[in-house]
């Protein structure tokens, strides 16, 4: 039986930790609810190229999956991959995590290793994609990016497997709003959703079929063309338990 196919892209999922620094917040604990694991401890590979592998972020974020009942399998690049067989080892996952930092150099790292072929093999195979800000914004045509330095620049050449642009962070710098709906009246992309941080956006297949949140008064926004003028459009969240 073909499993569905969800991707699911937040902003500001991880929350202050009670047990250690940090705790994966509803949104990532809805991800990983996507994936139907039963009877056993979910598989989560977990990607932190965005980041340059820094240890200290990797048992971090151990930690806290630990305190959630997953484990956490990470596949790191730098300096070589800690594991003979990427492929296989990313195929065997029940959800593949991305976290935060450059999308511009985790694409290129990923293209390096052949990793943007597998990602789609993964989804294809109905295992969950799923990530925070780049690890959002990877997974769509591109969006605004800060990766290149303080002043956004635009970045079109994500994954694509989403054929939409990305915002992520929303409403944290007005220049990511502002870049992304120049993109949108420049033909970047047609049209594109964006996180608010404490947002989630939940794909089935291509289609935005969900928006969830982990606090109160956060919003997505669908951002497209109507003729000659840009809309932005307000997405209600539906609240997650905490």
């Amino acid at each position: 039986m073909t499993r569905e196919r969800f991707i699911v892209g937040t902003s500001g999922t991880y929350h202050p930790g009670r047990r250690c620094d940090v705790e994966y917040g509803p949104l990532a604990a809805y991800a990983v609810e996507l994936a139907g694991v039963e009877g056993r401890a979910p598989k989560i590979g977990y990607l932190a190229t965005a980041c340059g592998d820094q240890k200290a972020r990797i048992a971090e974020r151990m930690e806290a999956a630990r305190l959630r009942g997953w484990q956490l399998n990470p596949l790191t690049c730098f300096m070589m991959p800690n594991v003979d067989d990427p492929r296989e080892y990313l195929l065997d996952q029940d959800v593949i995590w991305v976290d935060g930092g450059s999308v511009v150099n985790l694409l290129a790292v990923w293209r390096a290793h052949g990793l943007d072929e597998v990602m789609r093999e993964a989804w294809e195979k109905g295992i969950v994609l799923a990530g925070v800000s780049a690890g959002s914004m990877c997974w769509h045509i591109g969006g605004a990016t800060d990766s290149f330095g303080p002043d956004l620049r635009p970045v079109t050449d994500g994954l694509g497997f989403l054929p939409y642009g990305n915002g992520v962070h929303y409403g944290v710098n007005p220049q990511r709003r502002e870049l992304l709906q120049r993109m949108v009246a420049e033909g970047d992309f047609t049209d594109a959703y964006s996180s608010e941080n404490g947002i989630g956006l939940v794909y089935r297949d291509t289609e935005l079929v969900e928006v969830v949140s982990d606090r109160d008064e956060v919003y997505g926004w669908h951002t497209f063309k109507d003729g000659d003028e840009v809309v932005e459009e307000q997405l209600t969240p539906r609240r997650l338990a905490d």
